[in-house]
This record gives structure tokens, C-alpha cells and sequence, in this order.
């Protein structure tokens, strides 16, 4: 019998990835049984899968901290998730684990953000009597919006570690197991997304003029390094290290290098987040996501997708705004609430 590409890289992975690491052999499966691909492992496939749909290609256009900004080298989306991915397929490459999971997980990871950043996450978490979380979308989109309601069907790996990727404020290192990543891999990406956004936040905030580089606490920057590069490699060294000394049991990071993390975090949260330069643009946005939604909730015909079957108008009208780039958010409120001049 003929051995595909796909066994020989399978094979490949028994091979030399830890004990710990999660076969793409192994995998629990996606909700749709499919034949299994000649060439591309099942955690290769999801990836390409993520890669190529609508809400990755959106984006390019959702701000990561500053709205809709006029700069070239402010964050985007897709900036910030190609960092995790980064970093992230760096961690589980010195784990030897599987970097084709880890990397599927990461750039799926924010795919269901909405526009405006946590700023939009607020707002619709606000109009929706359920509630609405952006890591909880990410899931959606994967499972129910993508290629007209019928999802991508990944694998359930990938998607335990887009459902459980970091929370605003919260653990960084979730010890609830209930929240845990039930994957090595699902693990890294949490701590990597916190890495990222949490450095270069900081370099954005810097190029902004928000903040100066020696307004860093500077006990942070004894422990983690004055420049960007240096306080990310520190961060993964860390995270590497940690992890390699506990067994692989699960994805560590020592006490010492976590507190500054959590306290990087802390000072952009009081320095730059809640800055007045961002409120001051968290309420228009807030406005403009309000304003659109109340809108086509009184219009679902013409702005709401019939799918998925089921689900309440708000929750579909949710979908809509959450689906939306920050230009595309901004073009269509001009386009709602704007007054057209007459022309003969």
C-alpha cells in the first residue's frame, strides 16, 4: 500500500515532537467527518483553511489600540495576529511541540474582534442581553458564519484554543482547568497573545506620543529589557524555561518574569488605555457601533443574514457589526446618518 505525504509527515511528527505535544494523527476530530488530505496533516489543513477566509482578510482593517489610524505602522488585526503567530510557533518549536496547531490557533485567535477594538467588544457586550465576548465570536465565525453558515469545521483542538485564548484583565496563565486549553499548544497561544499585544502596545503608544519610553517602570525594565525585542525575548526565554522545568505538566512562567508581565499590563492599562487621548475615541465609537446596530435591527432584511438558523435578530445583527472593518464601520455611519447635499 501506498503511503501518503500526509502519514510520512505524521510519522514525522511521532518522530521528534514531545510526548507531550498533540498529534495531528491523534486529534479528536472535527463535528463533519472529512477524508483525510494526501499531501497536508489535519492541523495543516485548519491552518490554510483560517488563511483564507473573509474575516482574516478583514483584518488588515480592525485597529488593535488606536481607531482607524492615519499612521502606516500602527497595529492592525492582522499585525498583531501574524506577532502572536510568531511568537507563539517560537515557544512550541523549542517545546518541540506541534507548531502546525499552535500556528492554526494563533491566526484564528481573533478572527471574530470586532471593529474599534475593545472599544466595539464593549460596546456590543453592552447592547446584547447575552452578552458578548470577541473569543467567543472567534468560535462563531469558525463554526457558524464562515463560507455562508456553514463553518470551516476544524478540528477540535483548534478550536478548544480559540475559545480559550487571553481575556482583557484575566489570567495570564489560567489556573481554573475549566478554562484551560486543553492542549500544550492552546496554552501557548494564550501567554503569547499577552506578549505580544502587551509590547507592542507600548511601541505604538511610544510612536503616538502617549507615552516615553522612560515612563516604562523602571523595575520593569531592569527585569524585562528597555527595547522591544529584548522584553519579548526575555518573555518567551521565560515562558520556554519555565515550562521545560515543570515536565511539560503545563505552560509556566516563573514568578518573578509573570508579575512584571501582569505589571506591564497594568501600566498600559492606567497610561495608555484609559489615556484621554483613548476614551475621548472609545465614545465615538461607541456611538457610531450604537447608532448602526439600533439601525439595522429595525431593518434586518436589508443588513442581517438569515444564518445561523435559529439565533435571535440581535444576535445576527451582532454578527453584522462584529464582521465589520473600522473603515467599513465608519463609511456606512457616514452613509446612515449624514446629510447628502442636492446637486442639479
Amino acid at each position: 500500500m501506498t503511503v501518503t505525504i500526509r502519514e510520512k509527515l505524521e510519522e514525522v511528527e511521532r518522530a521528534i515532537l514531545s510526548p507531550k505535544a498533540a498529534l495531528s494523527a491523534a486529534s479528536a476530530g472535527r463535528v463533519r467527518a472529512e477524508s483525510p488530505h494526501p499531501l497536508r496533516t489535519a492541523f495543516q489543513r485548519d491552518r490554510d483553511r483560517i488563511i483564507h477566509t473573509k474575516s482574516f482578510r478583514r483584518l488588515k482593517h480592525k485597529t488593535q489600540v488606536f481607531l482607524a489610524p492615519f499612521g502606516d505602522h500602527f497595529r492592525t488585526r492582522l499585525t498583531h495576529t501574524l506577532e502572536v503567530s510568531q511568537i507563539a510557533r517560537t515557544i512550541a518549536k523549542a517545546l518541540r511541540l506541534n507548531e502546525d496547531l499552535t500556528e492554526a490557533i494563533a491566526l484564528g485567535h481573533d478572527l471574530g474582534h470586532t471593529p474599534f477594538g475593545h472599544a466595539g467588544e464593549d460596546t456590543l457586550d453592552a447592547l446584547l442581553p447575552e452578552g458578548f465576548s470577541h473569543s467567543e465570536q472567534s468560535l462563531r465565525v469558525v463554526e457558524k458564519l464562515e463560507y455562508e453558515g456553514k463553518g470551516l469545521n476544524l478540528t477540535a483542538e483548534v478550536r478548544d484554543g480559540i475559545a480559550r485564548h487571553s481575556k482583557g484583565r484575566g489570567e495570564i496563565l489560567e489556573r481554573d482547568p475549566a478554562g484551560l486549553a486543553k492542549t500544550l499548544e492552546g496554552q501557548i497561544v494564550r501567554v503569547s497573545d499577552v506578549i505580544a499585544y502587551v509590547n507592542h502596545d507600548i511601541d505604538d503608544a511610544i510612536r503616538a506620543g502617549i507615552i516615553k519610553d522612560e515612563d516604562v517602570p523602571a523595575a520593569i525594565v531592569r527585569l524585562l529589557g528597555k527595547w522591544h525585542a529584548s522584553r519579548i525575548d526575555r518573555l518567551v526565554e521565560d515562558v520556554v524555561l519555565s515550562s521545560l522545568k515543570n515536565g511539560l505538566e503545563r505552560i509556566a512562567m516563573s514568578r518573578e518574569v509573570l508579575k512584571s508581565l501582569v505589571d506591564l499590563r497594568e501600566f498600559l492599562y492606567e497610561r495608555v488605555y484609559s489615556s484621554p487621548f483613548a476614551t475621548d475615541e472609545v465614545e465615538k465609537a461607541k456611538k457610531i457601533l450604537t447608532d448602526i446596530y439600533r439601525y439595522v435591527l429595525a431593518r434586518p432584511a436589508e443588513y442581517i443574514k438569515s444564518f445561523p438558523k435559529g439565533d435571535a435578530v440581535e444576535r445576527r445583527a451582532a454578527d453584522f457589526l462584529a464582521g465589520m472593518t473600522d473603515l467599513y464601520a465608519l463609511n456606512l455611519f457616514e452613509h446612515l446618518f449624514f446629510p447628502r447635499s442636492w446637486r442639479s
